[in-house]
């Protein structure tokens, strides 16, 4: 069925078969998000997995492409992926691609213990995570421990922009649209400044956010809907996030800043400020999302895990699928697990930045 088509009822099951899985609750994964991309997608389907009299015991939400070739619902811009299943399904990964009438499934950030589908990833990636459960406090003293260099350096930079540029303030749910646009302004001339895609190109990407940014739900009920935080200095906005939550994840999602103001690190004070913040609205966890960075190495607490891969079933069409995709993977992975050759191509992406600028 059409995400939009899901009832009461089946949104109650999803959530019940998602507290049995013991995954974290990542906003992702909540029908919530499914909807939203089914809004904004049109091949966004949502399988509804039926077992003995009619009871339900899974749901596989994807997006299917013409020729039937599946890809994780919000591909390029889902950071957790997978179906929802009892673990009394008792399927195949073959069997449920053929009863969607599909011939591949691809995923790039495949939720960890997804045992269905692991068997076809072909790379397995940290997610760095902040664990705040224990409150901010711990997290702060223990950040004093692990990172004290980059706490002293940042701390200090917050109060240097107070005394040079006006006061500091930090919104952690902000609801002004002004600021979203604000947001995904700095984030379109960040992606274009470093040589990548601008994902705020793509009218659906930028259509999914403004509807994730309106959707509110109370802090205290389940399932999933937008957050933006936002760091003013003397109510001028100087860093901002966009992420998702549910009632106890956190997941970032598009952090930006004003470049004019990049000598005070204003988005690493924006996160210290979200997760203080976040561990007072009830959440323990912040998933910074895959992908090695500086920041994020000083920030975390600890890894989860990703996969990436595709499930292809037997057959004509899975030699195609794997004669236009598997190169392209295939020459990724080579230069991301050779630092080497990776900060060459680091280098490329920023001179053609530079170029686009011109």
């Amino acid at each position: 069925m059409r995400p939009g088509e899901l009832d009461a009822g089946h949104i109650e099951r999803w959530r019940e078969l998602r507290a049995l899985s013991g995954a974290p609750a990542n906003p992702f994964m909540e029908p919530e998000f499914t909807r939203a991309v089914g809004r904004v997608r049109p091949g966004a389907r949502v399988a509804v997995v039926e077992g003995a009299g009619e009871a339900v015991v899974g749901f596989f939400p994807y997006e299917r492409g013409p020729l039937g070739q599946g890809r994780a619902i919000g591909f390029g811009v889902s950071d957790c992926q997978g179906p929802v299943l009892s673990p009394e399904h008792g399927l195949t990964a073959v069997e449920l691609l053929r009863a969607c009438s599909l011939t591949s499934w691809e995923f790039d950030n495949l939720e960890a213990g997804q045992a269905l589908f692991a068997p076809d990833a072909t790379e397995e990636f940290d997610s760095p995570v902040i664990d705040i459960g224990q409150g901010y406090a711990a997290y702060e003293s223990a950040l004093r421990v692990g990172s004290p260099k980059f706490f002293r350096t940042t701390t200090a930079k917050e109060r240097r922009l107070a005394r040079q540029a006006g006061e500091v303030r930090f919104v952690f749910d902000e609801r002004d649209p002004a600021a979203l646009r604000t947001l995904m302004g700095w984030k379109s001339a960040q992606y274009r400044r470093t040589g990548r895609r601008d994902r705020f190109a793509k009218e659906w990407i930028s259509a999914l956010v403004r509807q994730l940014a309106a959707d509110h739900t109370p802090d205290s009920a389940p399932g999933c809907s937008g957050v933006l935080s936002v760091l003013y200095v003397a109510d001028r906005p100087v860093a901002a996030h966009f992420g998702l939550r549910s009632r106890t994840v956190l997941s970032c999602w598009f952090p930006a800043y004003d470049t004019d103001f990049a000598k005070y690190s204003p988005g690493l004070i924006l996160h210290l400020r979200m997760a203080e913040a976040a561990a007072g609205a009830g959440i323990g966890l912040l998933d910074l999302g895959r992908g090695a960075a500086e920041y994020k190495d000083a920030l975390k607490t600890g890894n989860l895990r990703v996969h990436e891969g595709a499930s292809v079933r037997p057959g004509p069409r899975a030699a195609l699928y794997r004669l236009g995709r598997e190169p392209s993977r295939r020459a990724h992975s080579f230069v991301r697990n050779r630092p080497k050759l990776a900060g060459y191509a680091q280098r490329a992406l920023n001179q053609v930045g530079r170029l686009r600028d011109r």
